[in-house]
C-alpha cells in the first residue's frame, strides 16, 4: 500500500561487528528523521531472539526471532564480524537467510556477512565483494562465487554485498539514493556528517593506505621517487637506470616486495593521483593527464577505467556532487 513502511531485517549473531548492524540502522533512521516518503522499518533479529554479544563485547537485544518474520520485506541485510564462520555453519540461519531472501526486494552484506550469504547459496554464480583481508579465504572456500576484493560494494541482480565495516554506510546511503533519490541521500550523508557518496567502485585499500613503505632500501626509494616525479619518464629501463640496476632485477624486486610489475605500480599509483585531483581540484583532464604522466586523456581514461572500472567524468561528477 502507498505510503506503508519498507522493512529491513539485519540479521545479527553472537560476535557480530556493532559497526555493521549500526551503520545499516543509522542511515535508515536519519533517512526517516529526513522525511522518507516511505519510511523504513528496521528491525534486527536473531535465530533465537536473545541478545547476543558482539566482538567488541557490547551485548545488543534483537527486536524478535527469525521465524517471527513474515513478508513481504524490502531489505534483508546479513551483518559481518568475528562469528560469521560460525554463522555460516549454523544451518537453521542459513535456511531463514534463504527463505527471508526470497521474501524480500533486495538482499545484502556488509563485511564478512557476505560468507553467510554464500553458504546460504545466494552467491553462487554471482560477483561479489567482502573485507580485502578475508577476500582470498571466501574465494578458495566458495569456488562458485566470483570474489572482488577491490570495490566498496557490489551489486548482482537483486543481492548487493559490501566491504570492511563502514563501506556498508556507503551501501545504505545507496539504497536511501535508489529509494527516495538524491537530495535525500545527500541531506542523510550529511546529517551522519559521512562523505558522500562513496561509488560501489571506489576502492577499498588505495595505493597509498595499503602498508607502510616497503622494507627494502632500493624497492623503497623509487617508491618515493615515483610519487613526487609521476610526470617523469618511468618506465622501467628508467627506474632500473636511476637504482643502478638491470631491469630483469628490477621486476623481481618489484614483484617481491609489491607484488606487481614496476608498470603497473606506476599506472596504478597515477591513476590514484589522478583521482585525487579530480576529487579536490577543478583542473581540466588535460592538466591532469599532464601532471600524473599520462601522454593523453584517453590514456588516463583506459588507466581509470582499469583501476576504478568507471571514467574519470563520471568519477569527478560523483565527487562534486558529494561535495555540493
Amino acid at each position: 500500500m502507498p505510503g506503508a513502511a519498507r522493512q529491513i531485517v539485519i540479521l545479527g549473531y553472537p560476535d557480530a561487528e556493532l559497526l555493521d548492524i549500526a551503520c545499516v540502522s543509522d542511515v535508515f533512521d536519519a533517512a526517516n528523521r529526513l522525511g522518507a516518503n516511505r519510511p523504513y522499518e528496521v528491525r534486527l533479529a536473531t535465530v533465537d531472539g536473545r541478545p547476543f554479544t558482539c566482538q567488541g563485547g557490547i551485548t545488543v537485544t534483537p527486536h524478535l526471532r527469525l521465524d517471527q518474520i513474515r513478508g513481504p520485506l524490502d531489505t534483508v541485510v546479513s551483518a559481518g564480524g568475528l562469528g560469521h564462520r560460525a554463522a555460516a555453519r549454523d544451518e537453521r540461519l542459513l535456511e531463514h537467510v534463504r527463505r527471508l531472501s526470497n521474501l524480500s526486494r533486495r538482499t545484502a552484506s556488509v563485511c564478512t556477512g557476505s560468507t553467510v550469504l554464500a553458504a546460504a547459496g545466494l552467491l553462487s554464480g554471482r560477483r561479489a565483494t567482502t573485507h580485502w583481508a578475508y577476500a582470498a579465504r571466501m574465494a578458495a572456500e566458495y569456488p562458485s562465487v566470483s570474489v572482488d576484493p577491490v570495490p566498496l560494494f557490489v551489486r548482482h541482480g537483486d543481492v548487493y554485498t559490501s566491504a570492511g565495516v563502514t563501506s556498508g554506510l556507503d551501501l545504505c546511503l545507496s539504497f536511501v539514493e535508489d529509494d527516495h533519490g538524491p537530495t535525500l541521500a545527500r541531506e542523510t550523508a550529511r546529517s551522519l556528517v559521512t562523505y558522500l557518496q562513496r561509488p560501489g567502485n571506489q576502492a577499498q585499500v588505495s595505493m597509498f593506505l595499503s602498508g607502510p613503505p616497503p622494507e627494502h632500501r632500493q624497492v623503497r626509494d623509487l617508491t618515493a621517487y615515483v610519487a613526487e616525479h609521476l610526470a617523469d619518464d618511468l618506465g622501467t629501463p628508467a627506474l632500473a637506470a636511476k637504482a643502478g640496476i638491470s631491469t630483469r632485477q628490477l621486476t623481481r624486486l618489484f614483484d617481491a616486495h609489491l607484488g606487481t610489475t614496476p608498470g603497473k605500480y606506476v599506472r596504478t599509483v597515477r591513476a590514484e593521483h589522478a583521482a585525487r585531483l579530480l576529487s579536490g581540484t577543478d583542473l581540466p583532464l588535460t592538466a591532469i593527464a599532464r601532471r600524473c604522466g599520462f601522454g593523453s586523456t584517453e590514456t588516463l581514461r583506459q588507466a581509470f577505467l582499469d583501476h576504478f572500472d568507471t571514467p574519470p567524468s563520471a568519477y569527478r561528477r560523483v565527487h562534486l556532487r558529494a561535495h555540493a
